[in-house]
């Protein structure tokens, strides 16, 4: 029942489960006027060892990615520093869950649980990092006492909100896009300066990042500390 009201409010197509408590699924149901796509999985199946793909005529066939990615898969720490903390295990686990099911090149930050960035599917790594690098800085910017305090119209909705709060913490907009998104407000936002951000954004700390391969080379490491990456979790 809590998924199902997390995602009543989210912006999603639908969701695939094991099994759906009776509440839960009313819940679902009424979602998009009915239009929520709720699918109920089969426990018992067992997916082929082999997978098959078609493109333009050609088959394509390779042994099904059934790795399994737990905290057994972290005992081998490399760096000078061996401990990790419960958080930070549990952090790199789910990095290598997530990116595990997104397209590669893949990179993931996360933190206390959460992932907070995503940076799929481009030709070089370190365009990864950073893809996923702005995700993460909106994410946390929107934690900022000056985005916190915006102050907006009575009736703009939830996901409007969600957009002026990030369209305000990127500040490129143009004066047209300017014109129609002050019309949230009641009274036009102070803007978030680049140095309001720059020290806002040195307060996040203990970010764990994850790739689906090794990262070549330490660009990517640089990048990722300039957003509180302390763990790194990579083949």
């Amino acid at each position: 029942v809590a998924t199902a009201n997390i995602l009543k409010i989210e912006v999603s197509d639908g969701i695939i489960a094991p099994g759906f408590e009776p509440e839960a699924l009313e819940i679902l149901k009424a979602k998009k006027g009915g239009k929520f796509i709720v699918l109920q999985a089969d426990n018992d199946f067992e997916f082929p060892e082999m997978e098959y793909r078609m493109v333009g005529g050609l088959g394509f066939m390779q042994k099904r990615n059934d790795k399994i990615c737990d905290a057994s898969l972290l005992t081998k720490v490399v760096t000078a520093k061996k401990e990790l903390s419960e958080q930070a295990k549990l952090d790199m686990v789910l990095g290598m869950i997530a990116i595990k099911y997104t397209q590669s090149n893949s990179v993931g930050y996360s933190k206390d649980g959460m992932m907070i960035g995503i940076g799929a599917g481009q030709q070089s790594r370190v365009d990864c990092v950073k893809l996923a690098g702005r995700k993460v800085a909106t994410w946390h910017l929107r934690f900022h006492p000056k985005v916190m305090a915006l102050k907006f119209r009575e009736g703009v909705k939830r996901q409007d909100r969600v957009n002026a709060r990030v369209r305000y913490i990127e500040g490129d907009m143009d004066e047209a896009e300017l014109q129609q998104w002050v019309k949230n407000f009641d009274s036009a936002p102070e803007p978030l300066t680049e140095k309001e951000k720059s020290e806002f954004l040195s307060t996040l700390d203990d970010v764990t990042i994850a790739s689906d391969a090794f990262f070549p080379f330490r660009d990517s490491i640089d990048h990722a500390k300039k957003l509180g990456v302390k763990f790194v979790a990579q083949p």
